[in-house]
């Protein structure tokens, strides 16, 4: 297996190519069966091997809407990174990291932070209620599971901080170390994908044989008069 780090600032174009048609920590949870720690065979998961083949194909990432959850996260991640700094320990920043496995497969990760030679941080900002649970019931939401587990898993770190930031409630710290079960479903949902995605990839090209190819626009390409 081989890491890549790749020296790019998060949320711009040069980190959405590097990403794109790629299976990232952030998505892979939609290939798993988070209950039975399986890889996942439903709508969800076929949606995300046609979106991320759909990137391949044309090269280019469809803008994602911004809603109120990921706004409170993007506000909330460098004051939650400099709370942990704070009371526990140094934060590297990176930008995209990439494990390729000795079979071909990757998989792609973006670090909230990189703590010392072992460790790592992920980051959430949930809503008060589920900030709430989290501390009640003392351990990463079954939702963020697989996520963390991926990070480890691309990163190659010995253990993860996850952290649950909701200002005005305590600051919540979890440490994580890397589960052997959770690992091969992960490698093994990567091998569905890739299988998938080949076979959608073939059927393109096949379908498409004889259609007349068009030019891609965007609204900037576009002139309004008035």
């Amino acid at each position: 297996m081989t890491l890549e780090i790749i020296d790019v600032e998060q949320g711009t174009e040069p980190w959405l190519a590097a990403r794109r048609g790629l299976v990232t920590a952030s998505v892979i949870g939609k290939l798993i069966t988070p209950k039975t720690v399986r890889p996942a065979q439903n709508d969800t998961a076929r949606g995300l091997v046609t979106e991320l083949v759909a990137e391949r194909i044309t090269g280019v990432s469809e803008e994602t809407y911004v809603n109120a959850d990921m706004e409170r996260g993007i506000f909330s991640e460098p004051i939650a990174r400099a709370l942990y700094e704070e009371h526990f320990a140094p934060v590297t920043e990176v930008g995209f990291m990439i494990r390729t496995f000795d079979n071909g497969n990757r998989l792609g990760y973006s670090p909230d932070g990189l703590v010392g030679d072992d460790g790592l941080i992920e980051i959430k900002a949930p809503r008060q209620h589920h900030h709430l649970r989290t501390i009640l019931a003392d351990d990463v939401p079954l939702w963020n599971t697989a996520q963390c587990q991926a990070a480890l898993l691309t990163t190659g770190r010995s253990w993860l901080d996850f952290i649950s930031f909701c200002g005005g409630l305590p600051f919540y710290v979890k440490r994580v170390y890397p589960d052997p079960k959770w690992f091969t479903a992960i490698e093994e949902a990567l091998d569905m994908f890739e299988q998938k995605a080949a076979e959608i990839l073939a059927a393109y090209e096949t379908a498409t044989a004889h259609l007349h190819p068009t030019e891609r626009h965007t609204f900037d390409d576009i002139e309004i008069e008035v």
